[in-house]
């Protein structure tokens, strides 16, 4: 399916040492904000305390979220959890709070709200749990763990469908959208959590779609148009690949945006983190991904068998 088509391939590869350059600027930038600002790390990696509670009509958060933080709560996550009547609290792990107590003051906090007319009735408590930092690194390790995978996967996928050249720009392409993100996160100390994580699971296997489908074009290309160079084949694969690019991440960003805007404070941060791989994802597996292969010699030949013809036997 294609909305437009253009006629003229536009020459991307003529700027690739361009694109190239900006590329690894975007990625030193995150690498530099990683390293001295670091992430700021949700409830599930550095520990506090959750408690779940229920009301017999559903309560608005925002009021709830306004009296926690009233009541000296900072980086409380309150949301809806199961139902409009159940309500999940995260909160962060103090130092100058009490772990026993944290429960009392929340419950205190969340009955002030229900006795201001919100709702009918105070809240009911129905579990409290504690996270300790130990459970936090574990999920950090095994976050880590899974991005590595992740990534072994698809490198072999690539390696095995296409070829190692293709194999090594993709990952590297997808490798900096993953730190982008992070850079994002770093610079501007937005909260990062397991639904973070999960978006930047996501965004890797997304964005390799979008480098898969231009490399398919780029080795049908080969095949069957001779008298191209290398450049032009790209240019090729990139320009009759763009109608599709345009539909896929268009219709991707319209789903992200209503997650953006109508998800709540639940949603935000992980809609946040697909917004900024899907816009960069566009970026890496068309002017990233293409001009290193490039650079790493593709060529027809490597395509294309070559007929070997058979000796006749001398008798």
């Amino acid at each position: 399916m294609e909305f437009f088509r253009i006629r003229k391939d536009i020459p991307f590869m003529r700027h690739a040492l361009v694109f190239n350059v900006i590329s690894l600027v975007t990625f030193l930038l995150a690498v530099f904000f990683l390293v001295n600002k670091g992430l700021h790390f949700s409830i599930e990696f550095t520990g506090g305390t959750l408690l779940e509670a229920s009301y017999a009509q559903a309560p608005d958060l925002d009021k709830l979220r306004k009296q926690m933080e009233a009541d000296g709560f900072t980086d409380t996550q309150v949301q809806n959890f199961g139902t409009s009547r159940d309500v999940l609290i995260r909160v962060p792990l103090s130092k100058d709070a009490e772990t026993s107590k944290v429960g009392e003051r929340v419950m205190a906090s969340l009955t002030k709200v229900g006795a201001d007319g919100a709702v009918s009735a105070a809240p009911t408590l129905k579990r409290v749990e504690f996270v300790g930092p130990q459970v936090g690194k574990e999920l950090a390790s095994d976050g880590a763990l899974a991005l590595l995978l992740v990534v072994c996967g698809i490198v072999l996928y690539l390696a095995m469908r296409f070829e190692w050249r293709f194999a090594i720009s993709a990952i590297i392409a997808n490798l900096h959208d993953v730190v982008i993100i992070l850079g994002f996160f770093s610079l501007f100390q937005w909260e990062f959590s397991l639904p973070v994580l999960a978006a930047v699971l996501a965004v890797l296997g997304y964005s390799v779609n979008e480098s898969v489908v231009v490399f398919d074009r780029v080795r049908e290309t080969f095949k069957k148009k001779r008298g191209l160079t290398t450049p032009q084949v790209l240019d090729h694969a990139i320009t009759s690949t763009i109608s599709r690019t345009i539909i896929t991440h268009g219709c991707t960003q319209m789903m992200v945006t209503s997650m953006l805007i109508f998800g709540g404070p639940a949603l935000h941060y992980f809609a946040l983190a697909l917004t900024i791989g899907i816009l960069f994802g566009i970026y890496s597996s068309v002017l990233v991904a293409s001009p290193l292969v490039m650079w790493m010699g593709v060529s027809r030949e490597q395509f294309i068998q070559v007929k070997v013809e058979k000796q006749e036997a001398v008798v």
